[in-house]
């Protein structure tokens, strides 16, 4: 049996018990093979309380002067108590407890000296950030311990070196090779991994953004390649990817197996899979993705796998993101020119924003953003080329599969089927490919809208 990377966001290790349910998962795994275990900082069911948001919190605090050790004592509070669960063995449990007092008064002093400059650099808050998984990767490496599976502690905080000056390809290339390295699991024990990957030019927040653990799973998965790893495992709180948010749609269900241009999809456009930039590392290495429920490790969860043969005709799932502002800029200067929509891409790459959907007409192009602060500013911007009209309050609803194209009629389907629901829309976009059929309706139809259009593709007549 290949080597398996497992990655464990904050929820699957919130809390004590929950650290010591996945010391379990992971255990079980190494009895079959090797194991590279990567762990995302603690997060309980509120992402604002978690571990990654409390040092962001304070440090913000810092900035501005004001206190900071609330935000700290939470912190503290919430891993050693995690330990009192997680740990028993007294040696294991009072050198666990050294290792977090040590690293909490670390971040306080580095907490301190930004207060006192009020500047936070993108160095100062990497440094700030490698903390959290520090202690939890620390914490589940001696969980395993306290249950008889040895398991070596690995900080990664250090892997990038300091004369990387540009985030691009080739340096991501660097950084896999490196993590390969120093993660190469042992025959004898679990290797247990801080998401936390290094002090990253312009930041890892800017570079890469919070799913940073997902991404460090993917590059040592894919840094020690095909030939060694059998798949890499993303553990979280759900079966796995479903057919639409079971929250909205009652009779969704669990995909077993779905391609990557598919996932990538879902992603951008409202369902919570995996972050792209994880999937193009590992997809490239040809190392299938398994998603997993962490609290019912039993089931078999959905398998992310490049497609190999002809895609089923048939649509995937469907998908929606909310807080979406249409734009449009209308004027009789865009019949028969040249240079219109250039000019006009050209003036939101200057203000730094990003567009989902497009569509235009002969007097006019829409588009569509997923930020609301910037529309004044974004206004003015875009007066001098014509009429500017701004609506808020809408969501994209997209269909996904990569089998659509070979069925005729599939975009007129779904738009039946949201004209029976009694839902408007007020956009379509659908690129060349065929595997996104997207539309803009009201936010307030959302619900509505995916499960007519569920019903319609992917439930049983």
């Amino acid at each position: 049996m290949g080597i398996v990377v497992q990655k464990f966001g904050g929820t699957s290790v919130g809390n004590g018990e929950r650290v010591r349910n996945v010391a379990q998962i992971v255990a079980a795994s190494f009895r079959k093979g090797p194991v590279i275990a990567v762990v995302s900082a603690m997060s309980g069911g509120v992402k604002s309380e978690g571990t990654t948001s409390l040092i962001l919190k304070a440090s913000r605090a810092a900035t501005q002067g004001e206190p900071f050790q609330e935000a700290l004592k939470q912190i503290e509070d919430d891993h050693l108590a995690a330990l009192e669960t997680a740990v028993s063995t007294p040696g294991l449990r009072a050198e666990l407890e050294a290792f977090v007092r040590e690293e909490l008064t670390r971040l306080s002093n580095l907490l301190e000296a930004i207060a006192v400059l009020r500047e936070l650099s993108p160095r100062s808050q990497d440094l700030l950030l490698a903390t959290g998984e520090r202690l939890s990767a620390r914490l589940l490496a001696a969980s395993l311990q306290d249950g008889g599976t040895e398991a070596v502690y690995t900080d990664l905080s250090d892997v990038v070196d300091e004369g990387e000056r540009e985030i691009d390809p080739a340096f991501f290339t660097r950084l896999q090779g490196k993590m390969a390295e120093r993660c190469t699991p042992q025959p004898d024990a679990v290797t247990v991994v801080t998401g936390f990957f290094g002090i990253a030019p312009g930041g890892l927040l800017h570079a890469v953004g919070r799913g940073y653990s997902d991404f460090t799973a993917a590059m040592i998965a894919a840094g020690l390649g095909r030939k060694q790893v059998e798949e890499l495992q993303v553990w979280k709180e759900v079966d796995g990817i479903f057919t639409a948010d079971p929250r909205r749609v009652p009779t969704a269900r669990v995909l077993a197996r779905i391609s990557p241009t598919e996932a990538a999809e879902l992603t951008y456009f409202g369902s919570e899979v995996l972050h792209p930039f994880t999937m193009e590392r590992v997809v490239s290495a040809d190392i299938p993705i398994r998603i997993k429920n962490t609290f019912k490790p039993e089931n078999d969860g959905t398998l992310i796998l490049p497609q190999r043969e002809k895609p089923a005709a048939r649509v995937t799932a469907v998908t929606a993101k909310r807080g979406i502002t249409i734009v449009t800029v209308q004027s009789n200067r865009m019949y028969n020119a040249y240079g219109f929509l250039a000019g006009v891409f050209q003036a939101l790459a200057e203000m730094g924003v990003v567009v989902d959907l497009v569509s235009t007409s002969e007097v006019s192009v829409s588009f569509t953003l997923d930020r609301e602060d910037r529309l004044d500013r974004l206004r003015g911007g875009l007066e001098r080329f014509g009429t500017v009209d701004v609506e808020t309050g809408r969501a994209i609803l997209s269909m996904v599969g990569e089998g659509m194209k070979f069925v005729p009629g599939t975009a007129g389907q779904m738009f039946s089927a949201l004209g029976s629901a009694g839902v408007n829309i007020e956009m379509i976009s659908q690129g060349a490919s065929e595997i996104n059929i997207s539309c803009v309706i009201k936010e307030e139809d959302t619900e509505a809208g995916l499960r007519a259009v569920h019903r319609s593709f992917l439930e049983a007549p």
